[in-house]
């Protein structure tokens, strides 16, 4: 096999890659199946740590600036309202969806921009 072929093989397999991980990801409309996938756990991505408590606050760092706020659960999703070093970024209502080692928040009641997390 050439290394074109595999360096092409390999680019396509990459591609497959989210794929596959969103196709696992299941709605979460319930706050305390959220509960239990959260508790204890630091929600990341590059650059990027936060946690969430059962009493409702969000903590963490976000780039070199410490995040605040705070969330609830409505009607079937995560609501939060959250300030990002210094800066208000607003009430949200947000869908969530898992696979138990990933998180997907997606704004606007799933209609808006998303954003993904690893649980650790």
């Amino acid at each position: 096999m050439s290394n074109r072929v595999a360096v092409t093989i390999a680019a396509a397999a990459a591609l497959l890659v989210p794929q596959v991980a969103q196709a696992e990801l299941k709605r979460i409309e319930d706050k305390s199946e959220f509960m239990q996938m959260v508790q204890g756990k630091t929600l990341s991505r590059p650059l990027v740590r936060l946690t969430v408590t059962a009493d409702g606050r969000i903590t963490g760092r976000g780039v070199t600036w410490d995040v605040t706020g705070s969330w609830d659960w409505k009607n079937g999703f995560f609501c939060r309202d959250l300030n990002w070093g210094g800066d208000d970024l607003g009430y949200n209502c947000q869908a969530v969806l898992a696979n138990g080692s990933e998180m997907r928040f997606i704004a606007d009641q799933g209609a808006g921009q998303s954003a993904d997390f690893r649980l650790r």
